[in-house]
């Protein structure tokens, strides 16, 4: 059975990256009928934080993102880590290396100054007993290092990639599986040791992931083969790019997950958005989908090998299609606290605040969009320039005016939409203004501006909570 996971490092918030990691794997598994599993790597002893770790499962709930198993704490595996590295050592196939921190500097200064690329020289591979016995007795600290043969042929099928072939050369030199430690203890487990060492506990079948590690590929696989573990498939989706075509990073802004939440965007949206970066949908399937539907057609032969560049005009279309979809009852559940925070108080009688989300709906492209669009309804505006012009067009006061005296004799609870109609039509036609005229004065009256939505439902709104007349009455001081 397929089993994929996801892991994240609880170092900083759920960032685009990490999420869209996850949607490919969630998209796979559901596809394939699977298992999604999450491990959350804190072994960054400095940097984990459990806040961090509870925003990233938070995020991933909010997007409709959900896991079969209970997480794995990698931290609590150390024990597993360090038992998978002393086989090494056992074998033959790990050393312990007692070069300083100094010393490996200058290794690097004299590799530049050659023109040579970074690369560990392998120095202590073949160390005696005395000369270990020496550097213990200098003080030093060993970390251990996996041996890598420059020779070696690393070769693995990609399913983004198809065949790949990496050489043994390539690969910097013996790598480092534990952090200095004294000579009679193993150090602090390093990522790709502990990354297969879990995988494989964990029966991964499938580890699908950033190209941004695929060198880490070719080192794990090395060490798979090392340890007798069964190997994942591998996927290695294409990076998130951003306009210029760089790598997404933090000096572009928003990359969490809580920053696109913030700024009023759905969860629908952005799992949607997601997953059209690095893939592409089927034929005749819509660029707006769910999760679910996605589930149903993914693979990975419609994944990109080319970076997918960040869209926000795509991005905001998505989230106002989401938006616009919507039925009252739920954007008014989502707007409510961003109007709340305003200080504006809802009628009880709940209609009316469904009838304003019905309004405004159509129009929103964010979710705070619904502040802005919603305060003309919960605080009387200024008079903007042009809708005072409007007011000064020849026989709009009169027009206005005609108006106030008939709902001060027959006052209208904003109902029956036709009365409406009608007070128009009979003011128009009783002071010889135009209805063009006294529609567009009526709007800028009760908005301020000529712009807004449907003019009919606008009144009817702020007749029912009785503050039509006053807005129109201002008008006529």
């Amino acid at each position: 059975m397929v089993r994929v996971r996801l892991a994240p490092s609880p170092t900083g918030t759920l960032h685009i990256g990490t999420a869209r990691t996850a949607v490919f794997n969630w998209l796979y598994a559901r596809k394939e009928g699977g298992s999604f599993l999450l491990r959350i790597e804190d072994t960054d002893k400095e940097r984990s934080k459990p806040e961090f770790t509870r925003n990233i499962l938070e995020g991933l709930q909010w997007l409709g993102i959900d896991w079969d198993e209970d997480p794995v704490i990698q931290s609590e595996r150390v024990n597993q880590h360090q038992a998978a590295i002393q086989t090494l050592l056992d074998k033959g196939l790990a050393y312990r290396c007692y070069a300083s921190e100094e010393e490996l500097e200058r290794m690097r200064e004299t590799q530049k100054a050659s023109n040579q690329a970074p690369r560990y020289d392998n120095r202590h591979r073949e160390l005696t007993p005395q000369q270990e016995a020496a550097f213990q007795a200098e003080g030093r600290e060993a970390v251990i290092r996996f041996k890598i043969d420059d020779n070696a042929e690393i070769l693995w099928k990609d399913l983004v990639r198809g065949p790949m072939r990496w050489r043994g050369a390539d690969l910097g030199g013996d790598m480092v599986v534990a952090r200095r430690a004294p000579a009679d203890q193993i150090g602090d487990p390093l990522y790709n040791l502990v990354v297969v060492v879990d995988d494989a506990a964990m029966a991964i079948t499938h580890v699908i992931r950033g190209e941004d590690h695929i060198a880490n590929t070719a080192k794990q696989l090395l060490l798979y083969q090392a340890l007798g573990l069964a190997q994942p498939t591998f996927a290695h989706a294409p990076l998130i790019l951003n306009a210029e075509g760089r790598k997404l990073s933090k000096r572009d802004g928003v990359t969490s997950i809580n920053d696109f939440r913030s700024m009023g965007y759905t969860a629908e949206a952005i799992a949607n958005y997601m997953t059209l970066l690095g893939w592409s949908v089927p034929e005749g399937m819509e660029e707006r989908f769910t999760l679910q539907q996605a589930a149903e057609v993914f693979s990975f032969d419609r994944v990109n090998k080319a970076g997918a560049r960040f869209d926000w005009d795509k991005l905001n279309w998505l989230n106002g299609q989401v938006l616009h979809a919507l039925p009252p009852e739920q954007l008014l559940q989502d707007v409510t606290p961003l109007w709340t925070s305003e200080g504006w108080s809802l009628p009880e009688d709940q209609s009316w605040a469904l009838a304003l989300c019905e309004l405004l709906g159509p129009s929103l492209t964010l979710i705070k969009d619904g502040v802005e669009q919603a305060s003309p309804f919960f605080i009387c505006p200024e008079l903007e320039e042009d809708g005072v012009k409007q007011l000064a067009v020849e026989g709009a006061k009169t027009a206005i005016a005609h108006l106030v005296t008939t709902l001060e004799s027959d006052p209208w609870d904003g109902l029956d939409s036709s009365k409406a109609q009608a007070m128009l039509s009979d003011a128009a036609k009783a002071t010889g203004v135009k209805k063009g005229v006294l529609m567009k004065s009526l709007r800028a009256a009760l908005l301020g501006r000529l712009q807004g939505p449907d003019l009919i439902t606008t009144w009817s709104l702020l007749a029912r909570i009785e503050q039509d007349l006053p807005r129109l009455r201002r008008c006529l001081d």
